[in-house]
């Protein structure tokens, strides 16, 4: 019997304890499609690689898990956020491993998508919506059978180029054809994630900066029985938040009676629910509605204050109405998600400061979440961005660089705008991990030079320097530099780095040095531009706009006593290259000088209840974190909000 693995790769989230919302149903989908019980596929076992394991093994870890288990079959589900990471992975296991065939597929599985096409490490690449011929490929390669002319299906020849796509065929298969993976058990409901599902594939809209159009235009709904049968099942497993993934949840037929039946069944209120609506058609009766049914959180998608670009872009739609509808669910208790794009073809910058100003002017700021464009893969706008001359990174996270109406720093002002009008931050926070190390642990290591050489820490405990090369850390870690002389010491210091990223160049990786003294204005470039040097990945160049870097972070500590310590940092508040932390004696919290602007690593596994409400109120929440894993963690899921539900 054929064993295929499916590895579908988190969102890496801006900090340690934050969740990464991973939820690999098209990996467990796949896997269940085998398993159809009117037609099963025959001498394939499927298994789908855990999120506990995907969100928390590094590169190494999972790398040698996937090479020791040695599955004949690997399929990867590739996302804007999990791509490189993926093609890695498969590259690395087919070094180890050349039999295991590599099977790629995915919203980033397009013939218009060269980055993809042209990597190498995998064997089969599927594109568009996969049940039908992900079925069909599995059949013919079990059977021995030739793949030319596959439907949707690219294959690597002997000679290692990869061949043109079959027939494009778009999906028409009923969503019934195949079982939900919650009911077959390729997808556990865990209570303190939310839970995905479909109940509708396909899309209306034409917007031409989403992948849906492509993907499918034939709109398919799981009927309200079937639905309500799927919900009644995740809600007795557990689940307590459902998120429709739908594209446009209020476009199916029979709207209003699906809400009323998914209120019958969650009439305890015991899960709650999120979906993407369009604000057409959506009236207070149907607000009131959602309501009931369980809904607290809606997206809404305003894109742009212009009309004229909203119908550019094929949007459509009124602004007016996207703010009558957002009062209309916020008056029934619901929390906003209101989406502006920045830098869509035929907007300019006024407008973006328009839009930001009519979500104000109608009180509905503290929703509105405003980012760059990325021109994705399969869409009608990556067809047409040289005739619109955009200008966009040919690699995730394909964000926009330069239009016919924006300059790149128009791109860049327009978020800093948007930020001080609304007052706060847009994009997540770089936030790095500062715990101490914790026995079991495999996400700090601590190195320690001394004229006598270096040592080597790990999980607390001293190990031979010579297996500091080969430490395999988790998904996120951190690398600790204990240096009395840092110029000294700086050529090893960089060496390791290099190495380190080089080991496992997907992980969140905190660089951290405590200082002893003020460091040479050179030292700090070397060590900046070694890390410059490797922003080569999705979550590296996600805030290369702002000097900001989410897959390696360069963090010093520093003693509060130290004067020149202070002064020196005072004098770097600008640099967005790096971070400074004071530490902070849980003994000083209340004596804190609340008009100095600073960073602090609160040293201590004990703080009084007072002094942690102190904190909560009088901090900026990011400018804070704590050397106590049990604290860090409470400040991350009760003060920063970054729970799952």
């Amino acid at each position: 019997m054929a064993k295929i693995q499916f590895l579908q790769l988190p969102v890496p989230p801006p900090s340690y304890y934050a969740a990464t919302g991973n939820v690999p149903l098209a990996a467990a989908s796949l896997a269940s499609c085998l398993e159809s019980k009117e037609d099963p596929v025959l001498g394939i076992q499927p298994f789908v690689i855990p999120p506990e394991d995907t969100d928390s093994l590094g590169d190494k870890e999972l790398i040698d898990r996937i090479a020791k288990e040695g599955p004949d079959f690997l399929g990867l589900s590739l996302y804007l956020w999990n791509t490189e990471r993926s093609l890695y992975i498969a590259k690395e296991i087919k070094k180890r491993n050349p039999d295991t065939k590599i099977l790629i597929g995915g919203p980033e599985v397009n013939d218009d998508n060269p980055y993809v096409l042209g990597e190498e490490g995998y064997d089969i690449a599927v594109s568009g919506e996969a049940e039908h011929s992900f079925r069909n490929l599995m059949r013919t390669i079990l059977s021995g059978s030739s793949l030319e002319g596959l439907e949707n299906v690219a294959y690597r020849k002997e000679n290692g180029k990869l061949t043109s796509f079959g027939k494009q065929a778009q999906a028409n298969f009923p969503l019934t054809d195949f079982p939900s993976p919650y009911t077959t058990g390729h997808l556990q409901v865990d209570p303190k994630r939310s839970t995905y599902l479909e109940t509708v594939r396909g899309c209306k809209s034409q917007c031409t900066y989403c992948f849906y159009p492509k993907s499918s235009q034939n709109l398919r709904t799981l009927d309200i029985p079937e639905t309500i049968r799927l919900i009644s099942n995740l809600k007795e497993k557990g689940a307590r938040e459902l998120v429709f993934l739908d594209p446009t949840f209020n476009h199916r037929p029979g709207f209003e009676n699906f809400l009323d039946a998914i209120a019958l069944v969650n009439s305890d209120g015991q899960m709650s629910m999120f979906a993407e609506l369009r604000s057409e058609g959506v009236t207070p009766k149907i607000a009131t509605k959602l309501r009931k049914a369980g809904f607290t959180r809606v997206e809404l998608g305003l894109q742009s204050v212009n009309e004229e670009t909203l119908k550019r872009v094929k949007r459509y739609g009124s602004p007016h109405k996207v703010a009558e509808v957002a009062k209309m669910l916020a008056g029934e208790g619901m929390e906003l998600l209101l989406d502006l794009i920045i830098g869509l073809p035929g907007d300019k910058p006024d407008d973006v400061e328009r839009g930001i100003h009519f979500f104000l002017e109608h009180g509905l700021g503290e929703w509105v979440q405003a980012f760059p464009l990325s021109v994705l893969p399969g869409t009608a706008m990556r067809r047409d961005a040289e005739k619109e001359g955009l200008s966009f990174m040919s690699t995730p996270p394909y964000r926009i660089i330069q239009t016919p109406t924006f300059s790149p720093r128009d791109l860049t002002e327009s978020l800093y705008f948007a930020e001080d009008l609304l007052e706060r931050r847009l994009d997540e926070f770089p936030r790095p991990f500062l715990c101490a190390p914790e026995s079991g642990k495999n996400d700090r290591m601590d190195l320690e030079f001394s004229s006598s050489g270096i040592r080597f820490f790990s999980s607390g405990l001293e190990n031979a320097f010579a297996m500091a090369k080969e430490w395999s850390g988790s998904r996120h870690h951190s690398v600790w530099f204990h240096s009395e002389n840092l110029g000294k010491d700086l050529s090893r210091i960089l060496t390791f780095i290099e190495g380190r990223i080089n080991s496992e160049p997907f992980s969140t990786i905190d660089f951290v040095i405590p200082l002893a003294s003020v460091p040479k204005s050179k030292e700090v470039a070397d060590l900046v531009s070694t890390l410059e040097a490797k922003r080569n990945s999705y979550l590296s160049r996600t805030l290369a706009h702002r000097g900001e870097n989410l897959q390696h972070r360069l963090v010093f500590v520093i003693d509060g006593q130290k004067l020149e310590l202070k002064n020196w940092r005072k004098n770097e508040l600008d640099s967005a290259s790096y971070l400074i932390y004071e530490k902070l004696p849980t003994s000083k919290i209340k004596s804190l000088d609340l008009s100095e602007e600073s960073f602090y690593l609160v040293d201590g596994e004990e703080v009084d209840p007072k002094d942690f409400e102190f904190l909560k109120q009088n901090m900026d929440p990011e400018t804070i974190t704590f050397s106590s894993r049990k604290l860090e963690e409470r400040w991350s899921m009760e003060v920063l909000g970054y729970g799952e539900l």
